[in-house]
């Protein structure tokens, strides 16, 4: 059975309309109007225990309301959620002993006391047993680092030093779920990579489900394998990483450095008749499509007509993966990548 098991899920705001200034102010007064809006858009989503997953969309696209509703903060307007047997909303203490939840921009620690106090309270709150407790915080401590700043207060550390507090106070309950908003905003790469690894062996060492919203794309490369794209408060793609990649990504780059400028370009394109060449002085490009041609054929027929001092593989990036689809150049259906078919659109 699924951990995380949504079908039809729908959550609609009500908002008021009113004109600017103070005359709009004045008629919203005595004649009060309001229109819905559909924030989330009758979802179903499926997650079992152990998954690592990406759930991406632009800003305004219904995220965070997801999030909201699988941690019990809000209550779905139709359909319905199940979070490992419980519906959120209904249980909300039972759900929270259950999941661990990391917000980039906000805090679980207690600002103006010592970071160790903060997990002491969450041991009380959780009612983690002694053991327990100072094993997973032995283990923790180790692994991100935290001894150097353990005994100050959590208003005098830096934002890596927060963040590598805030994941550890999120899991000393042993949670079976992990949600994570923007984990490495605004952190450095030697303190994003650590991170990243400490998520990674969550999932592989404890089995931990991680679900992800970021915008950077080096959290989902590094952590996620599987992928859910929302937008407009509809789930237009979700699959495998790698899928994903080998269906609306297919093209490869070679770039070989010459020796000197090829006398005919004509015999290097008849070589290579179903790919895009190009040449700039001593650069040659070469793009094609990996499934019908590998690189080493490609590097063959060049090294057979020109002289190569060296050459370089330019892998498709995820980052522009995605920003396709944000932009509308991309349209991707809601189906398994295997089946799905590319579909190009104006943007």
């Amino acid at each position: 059975m699924a951990l995380i098991e949504a079908h039809g899920l729908t959550k609609k705001f009500r908002q008021a309309v009113k004109e600017p200034g103070l005359i709009g102010s004045l008629k919203h007064f005595f004649t009060r109007q309001y229109r819905d809006r559909l924030a989330v858009d009758h979802i179903d989503l499926s997650v079992e225990a152990g998954e690592s997953v990406a759930y991406l969309g632009p800003n305004g696209a219904g995220k965070s309301t997801t999030i909201k509703m699988l941690t019990g903060i809000l209550v779905p307007t139709s359909g319905s959620l199940v979070v490992n047997g419980l519906v959120p909303y209904e249980k909300r203490q039972q759900n929270a002993r259950n999941i661990g939840v990391v917000f980039g921009q906000r805090t679980q620690l207690w600002w103006d006391i010592p970071v160790i106090e903060s997990f002491n309270l969450a041991r009380d709150m959780y009612e983690i047993p002694v053991k327990r407790y100072k094993e997973n915080l032995a283990q923790f401590t180790e692994i991100l680092g935290l001894d150097e700043f353990m005994n100050v207060p959590a208003g005098k550390i830096s934002l890596g030093q927060r963040m590598r507090a805030d994941l550890c106070m999120a899991l000393l309950h042993d949670p079976k779920t992990l949600y994570l908003d923007e984990p490495t905003i605004g952190l450095d790469i030697a303190v994003k990579d650590s991170i990243r690894r400490f998520i990674r062996s969550l999932v592989v060492e404890r089995g931990t489900t991680v679900m992800l919203t970021t915008h950077d794309l080096g959290d989902i490369e590094d952590i996620c394998k599987r992928i859910v794209i929302i937008d407009n408060g509809k789930i237009i793609h979700d699959g495998d990483l790698a899928k994903l990649k080998d269906t609306y990504a297919r093209d490869r780059v070679i770039h070989f450095q010459l020796a000197r400028p090829p006398e005919s370009m004509a015999a290097i394109c008849a070589a290579l008749p179903a790919c895009e060449t190009t040449t700039d002085g001593l650069r040659l490009s070469v793009r094609f499509d990996r499934f019908r041609l590998t690189a080493g054929e490609i590097a063959a027929a060049v090294m057979s007509r020109v002289e190569v001092i060296d050459f370089r593989i330019d892998e498709p990036e995820v980052e522009d993966l995605i920003r396709k689809v944000y932009l509308g150049q991309l349209s991707l259906e809601s189906t398994d990548s295997d089946t799905a078919a590319p579909s190009l659109v104006e943007a």
